[in-house]
């Protein structure tokens, strides 16, 4: 059932302009990662068919993929009832996470507090970024 049309800017943003976008594979329903988008990098990600993300830290659009190759061709998008939360369904080229992993939540947590890894790197972070993570 179609029910409207709506523009990036229809989205709710927090006081920072940002909306958190979960990345899932469209396949395997894995949850790659967690980034955030501005209206722009919502606008982007619609007209080109990959993801793109507004970088906190380094306060810039990031198209995922461009210095690893490893991007994100969009499948499907959502947002939740509250418009306040992205849900992108993609087909993942190699690793999403920057340490190498096909999943940035690699990390297992058990009740103990004990920390293991899942899973095995895909590639070598320092030959592809190099120093620039």
């Amino acid at each position: 059932m179609q029910l409207k049309q709506i523009k990036p800017e229809d989205l709710k943003y927090n006081s920072d302009g940002l909306i958190p976008a979960i990345v899932q594979d469209v396949a395997t329903k894995d949850v790659l990662m967690l980034a955030y988008m501005n209206s722009e990098s919502v606008g982007r990600t619609l007209a080109s068919g990959e993801t793109w993300f507004w970088s906190r830290s380094r306060q810039e659009f990031w198209h995922k993929g461009e210095s690893s190759g490893n991007v994100q061709r969009v499948k499907e998008m959502y947002f939740d009832c509250d418009s306040d939360t992205l849900l992108l369904l993609v087909e993942q080229k190699g690793a999403a996470c920057h340490e190498g992993y096909y999943s940035c939540f690699h990390y297992a947590l058990a009740g103990d507090g004990t920390v293991t890894i899942k899973g095995e790197p895909m590639f070598d972070p320092e030959e592809v970024y190099g120093d620039k993570k």
